[in-house]
């Protein structure tokens, strides 16, 4: 759960500043951000969650 509100805020950070630098207007970001949310309710959104977890844990084991 701490990843993925993680990676929500992450996202919505680079979404507020792609759109005030001007490099995304509001309506791509709009549909962006309904593609998003429509998606997470299909049958792909457990396949996506377990990418994102194993990419995660993937980045988490690496010791520099």
């Amino acid at each position: 759960m701490a990843i993925s509100l993680s990676v929500v805020l992450l996202l919505g950070i680079v979404l507020v500043v792609l759109m005030k630098s001007g490099a995304l207007r509001a309506g791509p970001a709009v549909t962006a951000v309904l593609f998003g949310f429509f998606l997470a309710s299909t049958g792909m959104a457990p396949s996506i969650q377990r990418f994102l977890d194993s990419l995660a844990n993937s980045i988490n084991g690496i010791q520099f």
